[in-house]
């Protein structure tokens, strides 16, 4: 019989593997015949399936990549042998779709797989994260620093809603998955922090910032 831990481990794997199905690049590759990564940014995600093959190639990648996150958690919450896993089973997803073991270990950025695993965590704060992604974006239209804000909004949000009545083992596991969620995405957007501090980030509709 196998233990907790062998069991647990077993379920990330599960989620890591099914975060790592790089599906912008089997769209483009299955529709256009090029590899994603060649085109634009080089990022494997949605705004680059738009650039590549349209918008319904677009949504289609988004929707997956959600699809896969909120798939990881739920998956744990019904396999893992106790709840202290599923936080990190939303961490593992994430880490598979930006280290992709089918594109030898080099992914997207995470923020749909991310999305969806936390979605899939907390509704209540995935609503906050979303709000502070929405208000950030309409008044900069600056894309990637909403999507660093939203994601740093989540585990402040899990810790707002916990508050009163205490942390559970749950909370405190998605807490510290949700926080390495948030920080992972922050690396993954270093060169939009940089582009952001010289002024030089394109804005939502095409537009750079001002110097």
């Amino acid at each position: 019989m196998l233990t907790e831990a062998t069991q647990g481990a077993l379920v990330l794997l599960a989620s890591y593997l099914l975060g790592s199905l790089p599906f912008s690049y089997w769209i483009v590759l299955r529709s256009r015949g090029v590899d994603v990564r060649t085109i634009g940014s080089g990022n494997p995600g949605a705004t680059n399936v738009l650039r590549a093959a349209g918008k319904g190639a677009a949504v289609l990648a988004l929707l997956l990549d959600v699809a896969k996150g909120a798939g990881g958690v739920l998956f744990a919450r019904w396999a893992a042998p106790s709840d202290s896993w599923v936080g990190w089973a939303a961490l593992a997803a994430v880490s598979g779709h930006v280290f992709s073991v089918f594109l030898g270990f080099r992914g997207g950025k995470g923020v749909a797989t991310a999305v969806g695993a936390l979605a899939a965590l907390s509704p209540p704060a995935i609503a906050a994260a979303g709000l502070v992604f929405v208000i950030t974006v309409a008044l900069s239209r600056f894309v990637s620093l909403g999507s660093i804000l939203g994601a740093v909004t989540f585990p402040v949000a899990v810790a707002a809603v916990a508050r009163g009545q205490g942390l559970s083992t749950y909370d405190r596991h998605m807490l510290a998955s949700s926080g390495l969620i948030a920080a992972l995405i922050i690396v993954r957007h270093h060169a939009n922090l940089r582009r952001l501090l010289a002024g030089t980030e394109n804005r939502l509709g095409g537009s750079k910032g001002s110097t």
